[in-house]
């Protein structure tokens, strides 16, 4: 069992409904599912954190993790610190979403030790909202995010999309400028993808809806990036900027390769170099008492490419010492040939510690990401 603390994420999978782009695992359920998954869930917890290392990051994500009514919030939050060693300086997140915000609720999460809460706004456009398919309004969405502030919350983030159907550049610095005025610590911004199986998929196909071109995403992505650095952000991962010091810790171990427990339904896994998953079916969840459904024993290679797809993510870049810590080899020892080549294409850059994308990288992160992989 690894010795390090480890990342804790908790998944629930309950929405109000899902909205038209969405590809997560979830879906809308009565308050019996819901109490009956929180059973399980807690149930889960007790076996997982027997021989767990302390979780010095929490994120309890979904899903809409503010569906669930006060009772079961206390419930979850007790089965997480009676079965795991939470120490008093973790970064305890949970997500949150307008219209389902409650003064009640807000102060289960301060009763059951949360510190840190995103908000997943997407746009302060009321006409872009009912396109996304939000059950919330720009006004309910600032509404939720004063009554943190008023309940004591000092570290909250807000969840925010471009490249949307009909949105104009002009929609989105309008959106960005409300957000920043605001004063959250972090904002996550993320390009808008069609992913297969969402209801914006299909209306794509249909011919209902028009995707953004290359030139206006990044038009939208860089203009994000001007208007967060003044006003005092650090960029410091491909879709995410904070105040400084408050950069999201339990991301962070996603892309520095550290170890997380996830636990709940679909929960993903990285435990030693295993990578493990719990079943995707809500009836196998509530009656199996084994949980995992899939198991992967990472091979060198996965492990080498896995540390050069989530470390290039960084702004900072992949820290070599990270790479030689992780993969037990010298990056160019492994990658020299790739470095070189994405160096002289303008796509990367070299310090003494890292290797990192350029501003022109960022752009074309995925095609710099696609000469890593071995073949």
């Amino acid at each position: 069992m690894m010795k390090n603390n480890i990342g804790l994420y908790i998944h629930i999978p309950f929405c109000i409904r899902k909205c038209r782009y969405c590809d997560f695992l979830s879906f809308p359920g009565d308050y019996e599912t819901r109490k009956a998954y929180t059973e399980a869930l807690c149930g889960e917890l007790k076996t997982r954190g027997e021989e767990s290392p302390p979780a010095d990051t929490v994120f309890i994500g979904g899903g809409t993790p503010s569906v669930l009514e006060e009772d079961l919030i206390l419930k979850l939050g007790e089965a997480i610190r009676e079965n795991f060693d939470v120490p008093a300086e973790a970064e305890f997140s949970i997500e949150a979403n307008p219209g389902t915000l409650t003064k009640e609720k807000i102060k289960a999460f301060r009763e059951i030790g949360v510190n840190r809460v995103s908000l997943g706004v997407q746009s302060l456009d009321d006409r872009l909202l009912e396109t996304l398919g939000r059950i919330h309004r720009a006004g309910e969405a600032k509404d939720s995010y004063r009554m943190l502030r008023e309940h004591g919350f000092n570290n909250i983030n807000l969840d925010l999309m471009f490249a949307l159907p009909g949105q104009t550049a002009g929609d989105w610095e309008n959106t960005l400028k409300q957000a920043v005025a605001l004063g959250p610590e972090h904002l996550s911004f993320y390009g808008l993808i069609f992913e297969e199986g969402t209801a914006f998929f299909e209306d794509l196909k249909a011919g209902r809806l028009t995707e953004a071109d290359d030139d206006t995403d990044r038009e939208m992505y860089h203009r994000a990036l001007e208007i967060l650095e003044a006003a005092g952000y650090r960029h410091y991962e491909i879709s995410n900027a904070s105040k400084p010091g408050l950069e999201s810790r339990h991301n962070l171990k996603y892309w520095t390769m550290a170890d997380y427990l996830g636990c709940g339904l679909g929960a993903h896994s990285y435990l030693d170099g295993v990578r493990f998953s719990n079943t995707e079916e809500l009836k196998e969840y509530l009656e199996r008492e084994e949980k995992t459904d899939r198991v992967h024993v990472n091979t060198e290679k996965d492990i080498r490419e896995e540390t050069i797809f989530t470390g290039l993510r960084l702004v900072e870049g992949l820290s070599k010492k990270l790479f030689r810590r992780v993969t037990g080899h010298e990056i160019r020892e492994v990658y020299g040939p790739q470095i070189e080549k994405t160096i002289r294409q303008g796509l990367l850059e070299e310090t003494e510690e890292a290797i990192r994308l350029t501003k022109k990288g960022l752009d074309l992160a995925n095609a710099v990401m696609r000469e890593f992989i071995e073949v």
